[in-house]
C-alpha cells in the first residue's frame, strides 16, 4: 500500500495536466475561443499538480539535509574532553 500511494499521486497530477491541455485544445479547435471557466480549471489543475510535484521534492530535500546534519553532528557534550 505504501508504494502505491506515490504512483497514484503522480498519476492524478499527470491526469490533471493532460485533461486541461485536451480540454483547451478541443475548445480552441471547435469554437476558436477558451471560456473563462475552463481557464479557471486549467489554473487550478496546474496549481494542484505543481504542488504535488513540488511538495514531494521539498520534503525530500529537507530530509536529506536533516539526515546529513544529524550524521555530521558529534554525539555527547562538546565541552567534555575525549577519553
Amino acid at each position: 500500500m505504501r508504494h502505491f500511494y506515490p504512483v497514484f499521486q503522480y498519476a492524478c497530477a499527470l491526469l490533471l495536466i493532460l485533461s486541461s491541455i485536451v480540454l483547451v485544445s478541443y475548445q480552441v479547435f471547435t469554437i476558436s475561443n477558451v471560456a473563462s471557466g475552463l481557464l479557471m480549471y486549467v489554473a487550478q489543475a496546474f496549481l494542484l499538480a505543481g504542488s504535488i510535484f513540488g511538495l514531494d521534492y521539498y520534503v525530500k530535500q529537507i530530509n536529506l539535509k536533516l539526515n546529513g546534519y544529524l550524521k555530521n553532528t558529534p554525539k555527547g557534550n562538546p565541552e567534555q574532553q575525549p577519553s
